[in-house]
């Protein structure tokens, strides 16, 4: 059994509770690893500017992974990889979202861009990144520079029609995956977080079997995938923790931190 060099992990409903507070033995739980010699970092469909509230308490000092990995960042989160959604992907992720009624976000390397301000999942997104949105009144100006789009909805069984809609209208051409069950993603084609679990393997000269992930979305699958060991949190669907090599408690009951207990444990058994 390959020994466990490097962990990467989800932040929304993993790494972090419900309201998005780091708890104290999550950041025990790093600690443990930094001591045990073992890297970590985060991957996330979070824009570059939502991760920067985890560099310093966690104390990363590897790249992370931003836009569901399709943009690397160091630490100080400047670009080291980033990449963007073919203009016309954008164009008919636009026109298919808006078909299905969901609220529409934009999302440059640098800006948060809304329609409606007082989308129902715009105040959330705000506590979440801890920014605020620019208001637009038409997305057209930013075809060329989208980092990623995201449909937002209440209606978890419409958003998820409408993931497989759009999942069959982009093709290649982009990438569309739910990072949470009101939220879906659409990231430039060919990265995702199993393509920043090889890229920051490689960086570190380790196989792929050395890494461990954890995360609780559709999203987290490709990195799943790509792992040596994965582990899908408690409020994960049934789906994802069937592709997962192992089950910890919810995000709400330190399941972040017995995730970290398990890698641990796993290393001690050699």
């Amino acid at each position: 059994m390959t020994r466990i060099a490097l962990v990467v992990s989800d932040v929304d409903g993993t790494l972090v509770t419900k309201d998005k507070t780091l708890t104290d033995r999550a950041r025990a739980a790093v600690r443990r690893l930094h001591d045990a010699g073992i890297g970590f970092t985060v991957t996330s469909s979070r824009p570059t500017i939502g991760m920067r509230f985890l560099i310093e308490p966690l104390a990363i000092t590897l790249p992370v992974g931003a836009f569901n990995g399709s943009c690397i960042v160091d630490p100080q989160l400047n670009p080291i990889e980033q990449h963007l959604i073919p203009p016309a992907a954008v164009q008919r992720s636009l026109d298919i979202m808006n078909q299905f009624g969901v609220d529409i976000w934009l999302f440059t390397s640098d800006l948060w861009l809304t329609r409606h301000p007082d989308g129902d999942y715009v105040p959330h997104e705000k506590r979440a990144i801890r920014a605020d949105p620019t208001i637009v009144a038409d997305f057209a100006p930013y075809l060329e520079t989208a980092c990623k789009i995201v449909g937002s909805s209440a209606d978890a069984a419409l958003l998820q029609r409408c993931e497989a809609t759009m999942q069959q209208a982009l093709g290649s051409a982009a990438t569309a995956v739910r990072s949470q069950s009101y939220y879906l993603d659409i990231t430039p084609p060919g990265y995702d977080k199993g393509t920043f679990v090889e890229a920051i393997a490689k960086r570190l000269g380790i196989s792929t079997d050395a890494v461990a992930t954890i995360g609780d979305m559709q999203n987290d699958l490709a990195m799943f995938r790509k792992s040596g060991m994965s582990i899908a949190m408690g409020n994960a669907t049934d789906d994802v923790k069937k592709i997962a090599t192992q089950v910890t408690t919810s995000n709400e009951d330190e399941g972040f931190a017995g995730a970290i207990e398990m890698i641990l444990k796993r290393n001690e058994a050699g």
